[in-house]
C-alpha cells in the first residue's frame, strides 16, 4: 500500500492496488438452495497461497442462521472509496440474500481466516421501510454508508431500487433513489463520483426468474435490456438507455478504474454482447456494441440456437484487458482494450459448458468455427458446469473461476453439478500480450463438502479486489 499518514482501507489509486500483497485466503458463498441437501448456505474461507499446507482446500465455513436464502454477491463496509478516511476499517463483509431477501454482516476483522456473524437484517426492515426485496450488489460509499440494489418489490415483481445502510449499525435507513423513481428492473450498479454518475442494470422480474428461465418470459416482457443513468448527487434517474434485442438482460456494468474515466462495459447476457457506455461532448451518456459472441446452432438442446450467456465481466485494474465469461457456451475470453472502441480477443480457454464433445449437444453451424471443446479434467475431477463468476488478482496475472450461476438455474441448465457440486479454477494470465492458461495444480472442489455437495459463487478477497473498490 502506498504510505499514507492515516489512512484508510483499501489503497490510494488502482496501479497502487496492483502493488499490493498476493491474496492468500478468498470468501465464498456456498449455496445449498435448489439441491438435495436441506442445508443453510454458508460462507467458505478458503486457503489459495500455494506456500500453504491446506492450499486449495476450504479452511472454515460459517452457516448461515437460516435456510433457502440463495446467498449471492459479497460487499464491503468500507472500500478503497473511504481510503482517505482513517476512522474506516474493511472489517466486516455484506452478504445480502437473493431469495430470502436477509442481509448477512460477517465480521472478517478479528479473525480473517474464520468469520463470524454480526449481524442480521431480516426481510421485514427492506420490505417496510424500502418496499423492496431481493437485494443483489452491495458497494460501500465513501459517506461511509452501504448501497445495496434490489431486483425488485415484496411481491416479486421487478423494481430496481437501491436501500441504504448504516456503515456503523447496518441499520436500514432507506431508500437512495426518490419515491416512484426506481427503475422497471434492478440488478448491478457502478458509480463515478468525479462526474456524478451512477449506472444499474437489469435482470428481471424475482417471481419470474426465480424458478428458473422460460425463453418466452423474455417476449412477455418479463427481462430487461436498459440500462440507467443516475446523477450521484441528486439520486434522480437521468437517462434510460434501451439496449434493444442486441442488449437483452444486461447484467454486470463496470466502469473503468481509473476514476477520471467516463466509460466502462456491460456484459448482455441473453444476446451475448458487451455495450461501451460513454459520456458524449454534449454531457449526456451514450452506447454501442463492441463485442458480440455468435449464437451456436445446435441439436440436442433446448433451443435450435445457443447464446453464449456473459454472465460475469471484469476490468483489470490498469484498465488493459476484459475479462467475461460465456456460461453456455463455456469458455473464458480476455480481450484488450486498450483501444477501448475495438476490443481485440487476446486469450480463450473452455472449462466445461453445455457443447463439450461428449455431451448431447452437436453443434450444427458455428460463425466462429470452434470446434467442441473435450471435457476439462482437472487433478481427477472433471468440471461440471461452465465457468461463470470470475475474479482477477490485483497484480492481474491471476484469474479465478467459479462455476455456479443461480442455483435454479445451476439444476436447469448443468444438474450434474448440483448433483457433483461446484468447483473453483484458476487461470494464469499472460499481463504482456494476452494470453489464458489453466493452472493445472489449482482445484477446490465443491462436491467434497462435509455436508454434501454445493454451489460455490462469488470470490471476495479480504483486501478488496477489482470488482468491489472504486476510487473516488
Amino acid at each position: 500500500m502506498a504510505s499514507c499518514s492515516g489512512c484508510g482501507p483499501g489503497y490510494r489509486s488502482p496501479l497502487d492496488a496492483m502493488k499490493g500483497p498476493r491474496e492468500q485466503i478468498v470468501y465464498l458463498p456456498c449455496i445449498y438452495r435448489s439441491t438435495d441437501f436441506n442445508k443453510p448456505d454458508y460462507l467458505a474461507t478458503v486457503d489459495v497461497d500455494p506456500k500453504s499446507a491446506t492450499y486449495c482446500q476450504v479452511i472454515h465455513r460459517l452457516p448461515m442462521p437460516n435456510l433457502s436464502d440463495e446467498l449471492h454477491h459479497l460487499g464491503w463496509n468500507a472500500c478503497s472509496s473511504c481510503f482517505g478516511d482513517s476512522s474506516k476499517s474493511r472489517n466486516r463483509l455484506i452478504l445480502p440474500s437473493l431469495i430470502s431477501s436477509r442481509i448477512y454482516v460477517i465480521d472478517v476483522g478479528t479473525e480473517p481466516r474464520a468469520p463470524q456473524l454480526h449481524k442480521t437484517v431480516e426481510p421485514v426492515d427492506l420490505y417496510w421501510k424500502c418496499n423492496l426485496a431481493n437485494p443483489h450488489t452491495s458497494h460501500c460509499l465513501g459517506s461511509g454508508q452501504i448501497m445495496i440494489s434490489c431486483l425488485g418489490d415484496p411481491a416479486g415483481n421487478g423494481k430496481g431500487g437501491f436501500i441504504l445502510l448504516d456503515g456503523e449499525t447496518f441499520e436500514v435507513i432507506g431508500n437512495w433513489e426518490h419515491p416512484g423513481e426506481a427503475a422497471p428492473f434492478g440488478y448491478d450498479f457502478w458509480y463515478q463520483p468525479r462526474h456524478n454518475v451512477m449506472i444499474s442494470t437489469e435482470w428481471g422480474a424475482p417471481k419470474i426468474l426465480a424458478p428458473g428461465f422460460n425463453p418466452a418470459d423474455v417476449m412477455k416482457g418479463h427481462y430487461g435490456s436498459c440500462i440507467h443513468v443516475w446523477d450521484w448527487t441528486t439520486h434522480r434517474k437521468l437517462q434510460t438507455l434501451d439496449l434493444g434485442e442486441d442488449g437483452a438482460i444486461p447484467l454486470e456494468v463496470r466502469f473503468l478504474h481509473d476514476p477520471d474515466a467516463t466509460e466502462g462495459y456491460v456484459g448482455c447476457a441473453l444476446s451475448s454482447t458487451v455495450f461501451r457506455f460513454f459520456k458524449t461532448p454534449e454531457g449526456d451518456w451514450a452506447v454501442e456494441k463492441v463485442i458480440s459472441v455468435p449464437n451456436k446452432k445446435v441439436e440436442g438442446w433446448m433451443l435450435p440456437e445457443m447464446p453464449g450467456l456473459i454472465t460475469d465481466i471484469l476490468i483489470s485494474l490498469d484498465d488493459r484487458f476484459l475479462y467475461f465469461s460465456n456460461w453456455l457456451h463455456g469458455d473464458i475470453r480476455q480481450y484488450d482494450i486498450t483501444d477501448r472502441r475495438k476490443p481485440r480477443l487476446v486469450g480463450q480457454v473452455f472449462l466445461g459448458g453445455s457443447l463439450v464433445s461428449d455431451g448431447p449437444v452437436r453443434i450444427i453451424d458455428d460463425p466462429e468455427n470452434i470446434q467442441q471443446p473435450s471435457q476439462r479434467i482437472i487433478k481427477g475431477r472433471r468440471v461440471s458446469g461452465s465457468p461463470q463468476m470470475i475474479q482477477l488478482s490485483l497484480d492481474g496475472q491471476r484469474l479465478y473461476v467459479t462455476t455456479s450461476l443461480y442455483s435454479a438455474w445451476d439444476k436447469q441448465f448443468y444438474p450434474d453439478m448440483v448433483r457433483d457440486g461446484s468447483v473453483m479454477m484458476q487461470m494464469d494470465v499472460n499481463t504482456l500480450s494476452g494470453g489464458l492458461t489453466l493452472n493445472q495444480n489449482f482445484l477446490v472442489d465443491f462436491g467434497k463438502e462435509p455436508d454434501g455437495p454445493v454451489l460455490a459463487h462469488e470470490i471476495r478477497y479480504p483486501g478488496g479486489d477489482c470488482t468491489s473498490d472504486i476510487w473516488i
